[in-house]
């Protein structure tokens, strides 16, 4: 270095070599650090894309995080691209605005659930539905569950079976289909104490919740097998049900997995 030159050959110091030469002493003392092998990064992230297909750098960095992996995110997002596994963003479609209604957030479990359906299709063409329930505090998948036909008596059997654990909520979020405007459900529900909140029709919207966990389980789970009996779509979303609660980081819940928020709002209101 030309500074060292300088302080050799006229026997000054460093201050004033670096004054005469107009570089700082900050440069001066500075040495490289090697940048480690990125191959650890690699690997990690190629894993959690074959498992999560529909993952992108977000996601995939707040489960590094929660991992405890201590990679700075400009080096990761740097190697996401250079592996090509960018997910390809659908642009928004401009909607009309319509009648604005709050969505309104429970402050602890079992406050209110939000039920939905979802309909697909057999390798053999045969169509199956789904009833899916989820937590609305912490948005814990509660139920995933597939039939050829649920009506509103085999709904009411499945939440008496899951409240049998959780307890039953205070309320219940549903659209106006058949099986929720139902006499036996409406009933079902006043025997029980429990409140019906029904959104407005053709406002999904307002059961954003479930309508966000539906698009998760259809790009995560649906869209990515083919399926030739009702027993492989309960025992996959069985097993990705697991994942979701625990592994899972949601961007609403401060990048943790819904079981992890719900701990440590736990934790945190004890303290």
């Amino acid at each position: 270095m030309l500074v060292s030159s300088v302080k050799q050959e006229h026997l000054i110091s460093v201050t004033r070599a670096c004054r005469i030469m107009s570089v700082s002493k900050t440069a001066y003392y500075y040495k490289s650090v090697k940048q480690s092998d990125d191959g650890e990064i690699k690997a990690y992230l190629l894993s959690l894309a074959l498992e999560h297909k529909r993952w992108g750098f977000e996601k995939m960095m707040q489960k590094a995080k929660l991992d405890t992996k201590p990679w700075n995110h400009k080096r990761v997002y740097r190697i996401y691209c250079k592996l090509k596994l960018n997910i390809r963003v659908k642009p928004r479609k401009r909607l009309p605005k319509g009648e604005s209604r709050s969505l309104v957030y429970p402050i602890k479990l079992n406050v209110c659930w939000s039920m939905d359906f979802m309909t697909d299709v057999l390798y053999t063409n045969q169509k199956f539905r789904t009833l899916n329930i989820i937590d609305d505090y912490n948005r814990q998948a509660l139920l995933v569950e597939p039939a050829y036909a649920l009506p509103s008596a085999r709904v009411t059997k499945l939440v008496d079976e899951l409240a049998k654990k959780h307890g039953y909520p205070s309320m219940i979020r549903v659209d106006n289909g058949p099986e929720f405007a139902s006499g036996h459900f409406k009933k079902w529900a006043a025997n029980r104490g429990i409140k019906i909140l029904f959104i407005q029709p053709g406002k999904p919207a307002q059961n954003g919740l479930i309508e966000r966990f539906n698009r998760t389980f259809r790009e995560e789970v649906l869209d990515m097998y083919y399926f030739d009996s009702l027993d492989e779509v309960k025992s996959i979303s069985a097993n990705w049900i697991e994942k979701y609660n625990h592994q899972r980081p949601h961007d609403s819940l401060m990048g943790l997995s819904p079981i992890n928020f719900a701990d440590w709002r736990n934790k945190a209101l004890i303290g």
